[in-house]
This record gives structure tokens, C-alpha cells and sequence, in this order.
């Protein structure tokens, strides 16, 4: 991450240097510079996902579970800005990803209706909106990098999406509200 961050400001012989990311299968490729090949970096969200996993494993409620992972998945414009920068980038190309935050979600989901707590019909139209939701809430968030801000959006994302897929108002008000697990 660290060297991510100060590879963006890196400056080559009195010119920009370009960094450019492309989505492949099974991570993020970065290449540094005017050739293609100078630096390759893969960004693999499986540890991620692994992480969240591990966070919400001593939670019952499938609607908890699902609206923590999207919180977090938010809150890392503040706990890990670059990484959330890539995902709000190029996001969408992992949203039929074998391994990561997607498939995650997408469990999630079918866990919350299996147990009735989303009315939803197709589960990959369910993760599609949760998707293109969370990455537009990463563009606004990473985009105004107050704590503050990045919690309340957070907040008010889990929210509406809990409300999208059926939950009351002041339900997923609440849920939306609950502390996040530790790390």
C-alpha cells in the first residue's frame, strides 16, 4: 500500500510517470511508466474477504453480517485509501470473481433470504445493485476523505440497502447502526 502510494506521486526525469491499472484474472495488474512491464503489482481481495469473513463469523443475522461487509468495505477509503481507490476504479470486472469481496456478498445475500430476511428474486441482480451502490459511495469517499463522512455514508449505505432488500426502515436503521466487530 505504502509503496503504491508513493509510486502515484513519483515523478520521472521532469515528467509524469503514468501508472495504469488493469483488471485480469486473478488480480490487479499495475504497470509503471511509458513500457508496460516496469513494475506489476496484483491486487487479490481474497485476504480481504478472508478478513471480513473471520469479523463477522460470531454474528447470527445474515441482514448483520451482509450490512458489516458493506460498511467495511466502505470504511476502507479511510482505513486503506489506496486500496479502496482500486476497487472503486475497476470494481465492477470482479463482480463475477471465483474468490474475493463479490462471491462474499453474493453468499451473503442468499444466506439473508434463505432465512427471510431479504425479499429478493435473483441474487446476482441483488449483488449487481450492492455492487455498483458500494462503488458509488467509494467515489464520493475517497473523494472526501473525512472520518466522519466516511462513517455516516458507510451508515447510510448498509441502510438503504437493507431497506432495498426488504427490511423496515427503523430495522435497518438500527442494524446499520450496530458497532463494527474488532479487528
Amino acid at each position: 500500500e505504502l509503496a503504491l502510494d508513493g509510486l502515484l506521486d513519483r515523478r520521472d526525469g521532469g515528467e509524469e510517470v503514468t501508472l495504469t491499472l488493469r483488471a485480469m484474472e486473478g488480480g490487479l495488474v499495475a504497470e509503471l511508466g511509458p513500457f508496460s512491464g516496469q513494475l506489476r503489482a496484483d491486487f487479490d481481495a481474497e485476504p480481504l474477504a478472508q478478513e471480513f469473513d473471520a469479523l463477522t463469523a460470531e454474528m447470527d443475522d445474515p441482514a448483520e453480517i451482509f450490512a458489516s461487509s458493506v460498511r467495511m468495505t466502505v470504511r476502507m477509503a479511510k482505513t486503506h485509501p489506496q486500496i479502496a481507490k482500486i476497487i472503486q476504479r475497476t470494481g465492477m470486472r470482479y463482480i463475477n470473481a471465483p474468490d474475493g469481496l463479490a462471491p462474499r456478498a453474493l453468499r451473503d445475500l442468499q444466506r439473508a433470504r434463505d432465512a427471510g430476511r431479504f425479499v429478493i428474486g435473483d441474487p446476482a441482480v441483488a449483488l449487481a445493485c450492492t455492487g455498483g451502490a458500494v462503488l458509488g459511495v467509494l467515489a464520493l469517499t475517497t473523494g472526501n476523505p473525512k472520518p466522519k463522512a466516511i462513517d455516516a455514508a458507510a451508515e447510510e449505505l448498509a441502510a438503504n440497502l437493507l431497506r432495498m432488500f426488504g427490511l423496515p426502515d427503523a430495522e435497518a436503521r438500527e442494524i446499520a447502526r450496530r458497532a463494527l466487530p474488532k479487528p
